[in-house]
């Protein structure tokens, strides 16, 4: 039988990325006190740390996360404008 893969929230990977960059306990305790390994502890504290700065870049992302959900938009209207203009040309033919 397969041993399933665990999943971890991203909670708990930054708890422990904060406690790996406090360095009160080396890695290879975490990694026994958390039962992962080592590995994972290093790859999330690089990760963190990597991606620390996105959280003071708010309003960048939020401006990006619009501008995407516009064009998102503008694609939906102008699809059911084509769905109209089609649905409108069945209807003539039909009859």
């Amino acid at each position: 039988m397969k041993k399933s893969r665990r999943t971890f929230t991203a909670e708990f990977k930054a708890k422990i990325a904060i406690e790996a960059i406090k360095e009160n306990k080396t890695i290879s305790e975490l990694a026994q006190i958390y039962q992962v390994h080592p590995n994972l502890i290093t790859h999330w504290k690089r990760d963190f740390l990597a991606n620390a700065g996105k959280v003071f870049d708010s309003e960048k992302d939020e401006s990006s996360e619009i501008k995407k959900l516009k064009k998102e938009n503008e694609e939906l209207v102008h699809q059911i404008g084509q769905l109209s203009v089609d649905i409108n040309w069945l209807k003539k033919k039909v009859l």
